[in-house]
């Protein structure tokens, strides 16, 4: 379930800011009931696919138009543990837009409580060939519309992906 500031329809501009609620499975947590740290990346994945549709956007259009976003760099700054059926809050933002690449920011709460601070660089490429590429001129604009305070620099990127 996800909430924005906004109505979400195709094509709509997204809030600067999209919240996704999500509860803490059972197996998303070690023996002592706290989330394993590799959870909260799926985390963040959720948060971005949220973002996007939000934003009228979806990886699903991506791919049919032979393009994907690959990872090409992860950060996560642990706080707070999340445990066991906790009802989380991400808080999910596009801060870097470059031509040939993207940053998600993210916050994860429990009331309020900043439990987990990170970030995602992604790398557009052709699906085809798996080489780096532009994001299409369409794709960009929309991003950008969805989100004006994404960092227009063109050095967000890493080696080939800016």
């Amino acid at each position: 379930m996800s909430r924005s500031a906004r109505p979400s329809s195709r094509g709509a501009r997204a809030p600067p800011l999209h919240e996704t609620k999500l509860r803490v499975r059972y197996s998303e947590t070690d023996a002592q009931g706290i989330v394993n740290n590799a959870n909260y990346l799926s985390y963040f994945e959720v948060g971005r696919v949220e973002w996007l549709r939000a934003a009228g956007l979806s990886y699903k259009e991506l791919e049919e138009r032979g393009y994907g976003f690959v990872v090409v760099e992860v950060r996560a700054f642990y706080k707070r543990a999340a445990r066991f059926d906790d009802e989380l809050g991400l808080r999910t933002r596009l801060a870097g837009l470059s031509r040939a690449s993207l940053r998600f920011d993210y916050t994860l709460l429990r009331n309020g409580e900043v439990l987990a601070t990170g970030y995602t660089r992604h790398g557009c490429v052709e699906l085809t060939s798996g080489r780096p590429s532009r994001l299409p001129g369409d794709l960009a604009a929309r991003l950008q519309e969805a989100e004006p305070r994404a960092d227009p620099r063109k050095d967000v990127g890493f080696g080939d992906w800016h």
